[in-house]
């Protein structure tokens, strides 16, 4: 049973526990082998990239740290004059590159770096080989999913305008996960179908009236909107977690396009079956199973609802970094009338009520999980889901997967 509104709705402020937005370059910068990210920061903000890409110190990685020392922080360097010099040595070795993104962080913003300024500026000196675009990668007041929106947010103006009828699916996903629902689309003779952010950076979609927007991840707040502002119209829908929840996804896509409900099954059975034979085998370690789900990566009202509809597992309470109303109506109504919803992180406070409720898993972000272990909870970084492929019919098994391994390594070392 759903409803409009949960029962309980926390509204937490206070201190936070969250990576930062520089994160999301792990996953941006594989989808667009063509552009490059290029963080103006301080050497922790390197270190961060550096540590939660795993890239090898002979690798060729697609972003890099414009280091801001104590001179640019002091004031006594021209940090824009920097700047330029470090953009000029990067796109003289690295020909390859047709658009650079320029990423804001906490030690950018704090001495008032215009960066805004900084890509017209450099566009105009480079263009057409590349484009200089920027947005904000910094944490202070976001989480790290934010990223990838602010990224997104940015390409918006860039986008051609068309009047064309077309689906534009929005959001960063594997590219083999893509591959599978671009396939099911197009059975289903849908009009063109563009993706957000593209495999290559230069191919924008195009975007007006007749564009419909189907998400592929929940986080993308003001990109939504910046469409929205173009013209385009959003689709009402889950997110594509799980058997339920992809088959929801497409058929809500599919209704946009006048195409009935009983014309789209046939072509998603053979997929619905082999995703719910996947999910099964994990169904009766899980069924049962209580989980508290801390605010990390906005991914935990789309999780909560796979995990109790298609796991059978008990939701002891839900929380999200922020709640978007507009993107998550369809998830809520699918939520049990008696969940515990909270919204933003006053992280002793949750603490308190995870180690009076005794979950059975507990879906945190890292830097809580060790000590939660260490107290004899099982625990899921929530960081993990971000970075697996998680998303359509073939991976809801390893999302399923995700969630039983910890409780099964957690009975094992109890045994």
């Amino acid at each position: 049973m759903g409803c409009d509104e949960p029962l309980t709705l926390l509204r937490e402020r206070g201190q936070r526990e969250v990576f930062c937005g520089l994160t999301s370059i792990v996953w941006l910068h594989r989808r667009m082998p063509d552009a490059f990210f290029l963080v103006v920061g301080s050497r922790t903000c390197a270190h961060l990239i550096q540590s939660a890409a795993g890239v090898m110190i002979f690798a060729e990685p697609r972003f890099g740290t414009a280091i801001l020392g104590e001179r640019d922080l002091a004031g006594l360097a021209d940090a824009n004059e920097e700047l330029d010099r470090v953009v000029m040595q990067l796109l003289e070795r690295r020909p390859e590159i047709r658009t650079l993104f320029l990423v804001g962080s906490c030690p950018s913003e704090v001495i008032k770096l215009d960066l805004d300024n900084a890509a017209q500026r450099l566009s105009q000196r480079y263009l057409p080989r590349v484009r200089v675009v920027s947005y904000s990668g910094s944490g202070i007041e976001t989480t790290f999913t934010q990223g990838e929106d602010n990224a997104l947010t940015a390409l918006v103006p860039l986008l051609p305008s068309s009047s064309d009828e077309s689906l534009l699916v929005v959001g960063t996903m594997a590219d083999q996960v893509e591959d599978q629902l671009y396939r099911l689309f197009n059975q289903l003779g849908l009009p063109r179908v563009q993706i957000l952010p593209p495999r290559r950076s230069t191919d924008l979609p195009s975007v007006g009236a007749n564009t419909r927007i189907l998400l592929s991840q929940p986080y993308l707040s003001a990109t939504t909107r910046a469409l929205q502002a173009r013209g385009a119209q959003l689709i009402g829908a889950p997110y594509p977690l799980g058997v339920k929840g992809t088959t929801a996804w497409i058929q809500a896509a599919a209704a946009a396009f006048g195409l009935d409900a009983s014309l789209v099954q046939p072509h998603l059975e053979a997929a619905q079956q082999r995703g719910g034979k996947a999910v099964a085998r994990y169904r009766e370690q899980l069924q049962g199973k209580s989980v508290f789900l801390l605010p990390d990566s906005q991914l935990e009202i789309p999780l909560a609802r796979f995990l109790h509809q298609e796991c059978g597992m008990v939701l002891q309470e839900v929380g999200t970094p922020y709640l978007d109303r507009l993107l998550m109506k369809a998830e809520l109504d699918q939520l049990p009338a008696n969940t515990t919803l909270s919204e933003g992180q006053h992280v002793d406070r949750q603490l308190e009520r995870v180690r009076s409720a005794r979950p059975d898993l507990v879906v945190c972000g890292l830097g809580l999980a060790n000590p939660l272990e260490a107290e004899g909870m099982a625990t899921k970084w929530s960081i993990e889901l971000v970075f697996s492929p998680i998303q359509g019919y073939e991976q809801a098994g390893d999302l399923a997967e995700l969630f039983a391994r910890p409780l099964a390594r957690r009975q094992r070392l109890h045994l």
